[in-house]
């Protein structure tokens, strides 16, 4: 039987601690492999059989070192690494999470408060509210639903407090 046109799996590996073995691998990282390696299939990289060996080896790997070697020479693959250094392999780092809007959040809770504070903080939240959606379109920072929100709730709490004020004109003038 040939040797597979990738390399084995060796017992320390470059972005290893120099100390501990390799972390054991998650389910999450076999994912993130094999979406490499579908790529790389993808690409035309590999054929058909050579593909399924990886799929099925990253599937049975147990550390991120062997998952490392499956993808190692596929572009999206970690990148080899000087000896001392001992960074996670991009292709298993963790999807940066999208930063919330600090307007959206004041606005949410602005529009929350409405209830409890008789709607004192019903222009507040509508003035934050349009001011977070601007920013979220221009900067795509998350949070929209939170602005949304709070605009809401602060329109419905200036609408209740217009309608009491109509309500009491219409009687103080009535009454006369």
């Amino acid at each position: 039987m040939s040797q597979p046109p990738y390399p084995q799996w060796q017992p320390w590996q470059p972005w290893q601690p120099h100390s501990t073995p390799s972390m054991l691998a998650s389910h999450a990282d076999r994912e993130r492999a094999v979406d490499v390696l579908r790529a790389g299939y993808g690409e035309g990289r590999m054929e058909q059989p050579e593909f399924e060996r990886r799929v099925a080896r990253a599937y049975a790997a147990r550390t991120v070192g062997e998952l490392a070697l499956l993808v190692a020479d596929l572009p999206q693959g970690p990148v080899p690494q000087p000896v001392g250094v001992s960074p996670v392999p991009r292709a298993f780092l963790p999807v940066p999470r999208v930063r919330t809007n600090g307007k959206a959040v004041g606005a949410a809770v602005c529009g929350l408060l409405c209830v409890p504070t008789f709607g004192l903080t019903g222009i507040p939240a509508v003035v934050l509210g349009h001011a977070a959606r601007a920013e979220i379109r221009r900067s795509g920072e998350g949070g929209d639903g939170l602005a949304l929100t709070g605009l809401v709730l602060g329109w419905l709490s200036n609408a209740g407090w217009a309608l009491v004020l109509v309500l009491l004109a219409v009687v103080f003038f009535a009454a006369g």
